[in-house]
Order: C-alpha cells, then sequence, then structure tokens
C-alpha cells in the first residue's frame, strides 16, 4: 500500500494540508501517517547545567493534543482512510523528512505557527522540499478574501 506522510501543528495551514492529504490518500488507496514534532525551545533549559527549567511532557501532550484536535476537525472526510498518529521528538523538518523516508508523497502547509508569519513560504515547508526524498506537495491556505 502507498503511503502519505502529512505534518500538522495546529495551524490554519497545517488544516489545509490534512484535508488535501485526506484526499489524496483517499484517490490513491494509500494509508496515511499523521506527524507532529516537538522539541524542547532553549529558553527551557535553565541556565545552571542546563537541566530544563520545564517538564518536557508538557510539550510532548501539547502536541499530542494538536495532532488529536487536526484529526478530530477531520469528521467524516476521513471515513475510510487507515491513518496512523505519530508524534516525535525533534525539529520538525528533519522529523517530516525522516518520517517521509520510504513515502510516496509529504504534505505539508506553506506557513505554521513558526515565527515568521509573513512570509509566503514557512522554513519547514522550504526544508521539505529541499530535503525530502519523495515528492512534496506545499498547501497554501484558501485566500481569506475569496
Amino acid at each position: 500500500m502507498a503511503t502519505i506522510v502529512v505534518g500538522v501543528d495546529g495551524s490554519d495551514s497545517a488544516r489545509e494540508a490534512l484535508r488535501f492529504a485526506v484526499q489524496e490518500a483517499r484517490l490513491r488507496g494509500a494509508g496515511l501517517r499523521v506527524v507532529t514534532a516537538w522539541h524542547m525551545p532553549a529558553m527551557a533549559y535553565g541556565a545552571v547545567g542546563f537541566s530544563p527549567a520545564v517538564d518536557p511532557t508538557v510539550f510532548e501532550d501539547s502536541a499530542g493534543a494538536a495532532l488529536e484536535a487536526a484529526l478530530a476537525g477531520l469528521g467524516e472526510q476521513a471515513d475510510g482512510v487507515e491513518i496512523e498518529p505519530a508524534v516525535r521528538t525533534g525539529q520538525p523538518a528533519h522529523v517530516l523528512t525522516e518520517e517521509a523516508r520510504g513515502a510516496d508523497l509529504l504534505v505539508v502547509g506553506s506557513r505554521g505557527h513558526g515565527g515568521f508569519a509573513g512570509l509566503l513560504l514557512g522554513s519547514v515547508s522550504h526544508q521539505c522540499a529541499l530535503y525530502a526524498s519523495c515528492p512534496v506537495v506545499i498547501v497554501h491556505e484558501p485566500s481569506r478574501s475569496a
């Protein structure tokens, strides 16, 4: 069976990517791996001895909740599509390109929850387009003026 990997992070762009990936999986008769990545931001580490000042499970739980919310938002749209959810630790672009090894397609949103909201193409989608070992589809949010 073919595999499609899609990255989700709770953003509007990721929700559009997920919807696209579900439709594509249905058309291809493919399985869908829905991936979210989390990592400890540098500010979470204390200055003395670099021990975490924050419990890492807070970030992992937040990522898992974002993934569950994205899947719940699909409703009946996902009926009949085999979905494998995955919460992984690491930088999003690296996690997604690793998860996409051996996949037939990687789907990402054009902009996520990164720090550069004004960009037309986010850094994660750009890195995925450069480094993925399979074709990459970058899904843009629908125009709000339409």
